[in-house]
């Protein structure tokens, strides 16, 4: 029996829907016992139609926090109380926080976790040109966090399918909640001219994209001749852990070529800073369930 829960045991959780693959019920409680925090965090496997009643749940049972994940995430920042800056330019929030007078505060730290992915690795990027590929989730909040952080130019490409409306959204709503910053902008992702003059002036690139996850192993997001030394390379994938673009940006000698897995550690970190005003051990979770 698990001695650490009593009375006073504080519940966190997940929502979404699959989640039995999820590290987050781990690293969470891992986390929890190392710091002496009387708290513990569960899955609950929750499709989209029912992640209303599941909030609702959590306002009842007075729960300390939760995390959403897909296909949660825009749903749950419909129903708190109110967002961060980022959620709401988001449109979504991935960690819920419930304050002392039992309201809820949406967050989205998949773009913090991102940036401090890079400077973990020594790349700042305040004040400094970032080419983004994709406009799905995690593009977008890192499009978001990158403005909210200060830089001076965020280059979207994205294909015109049926997301490149939902690039033009983001680009629009950082221009009015972002106005000091400099240059925001959409492109084709097929318009290779356009790419390469903006990754050439540019010093971060980012791949947003599925290129370069199983079954698009072999796929590269930009031609390999686009690469330089003088450019930070990334990517949100983290399956495989070196990613073909990341193989041929180091083949580039480019000055940083930075996996997608420490995203994954710092957005679940700063996450649970947000429920426990603690920092996470993360080179301890790092070791114990990303390596």
């Amino acid at each position: 029996m698990e001695t650490r829960i009593d009375g006073r045991t504080r519940l966190y959780a997940l929502i979404g829907s699959p989640i039995g693959h999820s590290g987050s019920p781990a690293m969470y409680n891992y986390s929890f016992r190392k710091l002496g925090i009387n708290s513990a965090y569960l899955a609950f496997d929750t499709p989209l139609e029912k992640t209303e009643a599941a909030i609702e749940a959590f306002r009842t049972l007075n729960v300390g926090g939760f995390n959403a994940t897909m296909p949660c995430k825009a749903i749950t920042a419909q129903c708190v109380d109110r967002l961060s800056p980022a959620a709401e330019l988001v449109g979504a929030s991935n960690t819920v926080v419930v304050e002392e007078d039992g309201s809820m505060t949406g967050h989205m730290t998949d773009g913090a976790g991102f940036f401090r992915n890079l400077k973990e690795h020594g790349v700042e990027a305040a004040g400094k040109k970032i080419v983004i590929l994709g406009t799905g989730g995690a593009a977008t909040a890192i499009a978001v966090q990158a403005a909210l952080d200060g830089v001076e130019q965020i280059a979207l490409f994205n294909r015109k399918d049926e997301f490149f409306a939902n690039g033009e959204k983001t680009v629009d709503k950082i221009k009015k909640a972002v106005p000091g910053i400099g240059k925001v902008l959409i492109e084709d992702l097929d318009n290779t001219e356009a790419l390469q003059g903006f990754i050439s002036e540019s010093d971060i690139l980012v791949n947003g994209t599925r290129a370069g996850m199983s079954p698009l192993e072999d796929i590269m997001p930009v031609p390999e001749e686009f690469l330089r030394p003088e450019l930070a390379v990334a990517d949100v994938v983290y399956n495989p852990r070196e990613t073909l673009l990341l193989k041929k940006a180091k083949e580039a000698g480019c000055r940083a070529a930075v996996g997608g897995i420490g995203m994954l550690l710092w957005q679940g970190a700063a996450a649970f800073e947000l429920f426990t005003g603690q920092e996470m051990p993360a080179q301890e979770v790092m070791d114990k369930f990303f390596s």
